[in-house]
């Protein structure tokens, strides 16, 4: 699943990431790498993801949401 599709209040591992080289490696510097778990905290009407990862919130489009390939994490 993408991160686009995530529920807000649920956590989540970032699997892949299929986004261009420049936002990727933007992502990265922020901490968002393979295995990175991360918590959805809101998803808003045009398609803006907020969450949280590695203790700093963090927001970003739909454009790439769609690229983060996440799994959730099992309780």
């Amino acid at each position: 699943m993408t991160l686009v599709d995530a529920i807000p209040g649920s956590e989540y591992i970032v699997e892949s990431m299929e986004l261009n080289e420049k936002v990727g490696r933007r992502l990265e510097a922020l901490g968002l790498i393979h295995g990175t778990k991360l918590e959805v905290l809101n998803r808003k009407k045009n398609g803006t993801m907020i969450f949280k990862v590695r203790g700093t919130r963090l927001a970003i489009g739909k454009e790439i949401s769609a690229g983060i390939l996440v799994k959730e994490v099992e309780a």
